[in-house]
């Protein structure tokens, strides 16, 4: 089965996704993983596709060109085997929180450490709230913690960038549901 990674990203309006995923169902194609947002008035999308038989890239590709000119742009990767599939993530889930005002260098000083401590970033969003001239700054990771680290060990980390960012760090575990 070969698998594709299909990124979509145009000026928001409604019925894209429908748009998308007519043609990825008209082809037969598989949705294994999604992700879809609005960047700063820009949709979007990227998905992880697989279908039982179609190996031609620039075959897959041509059939996205009505959304090109609907300017949105496309673009289609075939991934190598072996990184399609759901990763075995092991340790406790958690969600990290930080709100604050507006100011370079949030994400990349939350990020480092998290990163130098081995701690995954699964998801990351990142939003301005609030009033125009009193914009809050919201971040939200969700992240898998290593074997043995605690919540309380990573809230520890975090209260030295609180004082320095001036922002309100929150971190608490995500329960996982079993159904």
């Amino acid at each position: 089965m070969n698998h594709f990674a299909l990124t979509i990203i145009g000026r928001d309006r409604p019925g894209i996704v429908s748009e998308v995923t007519s043609i990825l169902y008209q082809l037969g194609c598989n949705i294994a993983d999604s992700s879809c947002s609005i960047l700063g008035g820009q949709f979007s999308m990227i998905l992880i596709i697989s279908h039982p038989e179609l190996q031609d890239q620039m075959a897959l590709s041509q059939a996205f060109a009505p959304l090109e000119k609907k300017n949105l742009s496309v673009y289609l990767r075939t991934l190598k085997p072996g990184g399609e599939e759901h990763p075995d993530l092991q340790g406790e889930i958690c969600m990290i929180s930080v709100y604050g005002a507006d100011k370079p260098g949030i994400v990349y000083r939350v990020a480092r450490e998290l990163g130098d401590r081995k701690i995954n970033i699964t998801d990351l969003n990142t939003k301005l709230i609030g009033e125009k001239g009193t914009p809050v700054y919201v971040m939200m990771i969700e992240a898998v913690l290593n074997q043995g680290v605690e919540i309380e060990e990573v809230e520890s980390w975090m209260t030295d960038l609180k004082r320095e960012l001036k922002v309100d760090i929150s971190v608490r575990s995500i329960t996982p549901v079993e159904l």
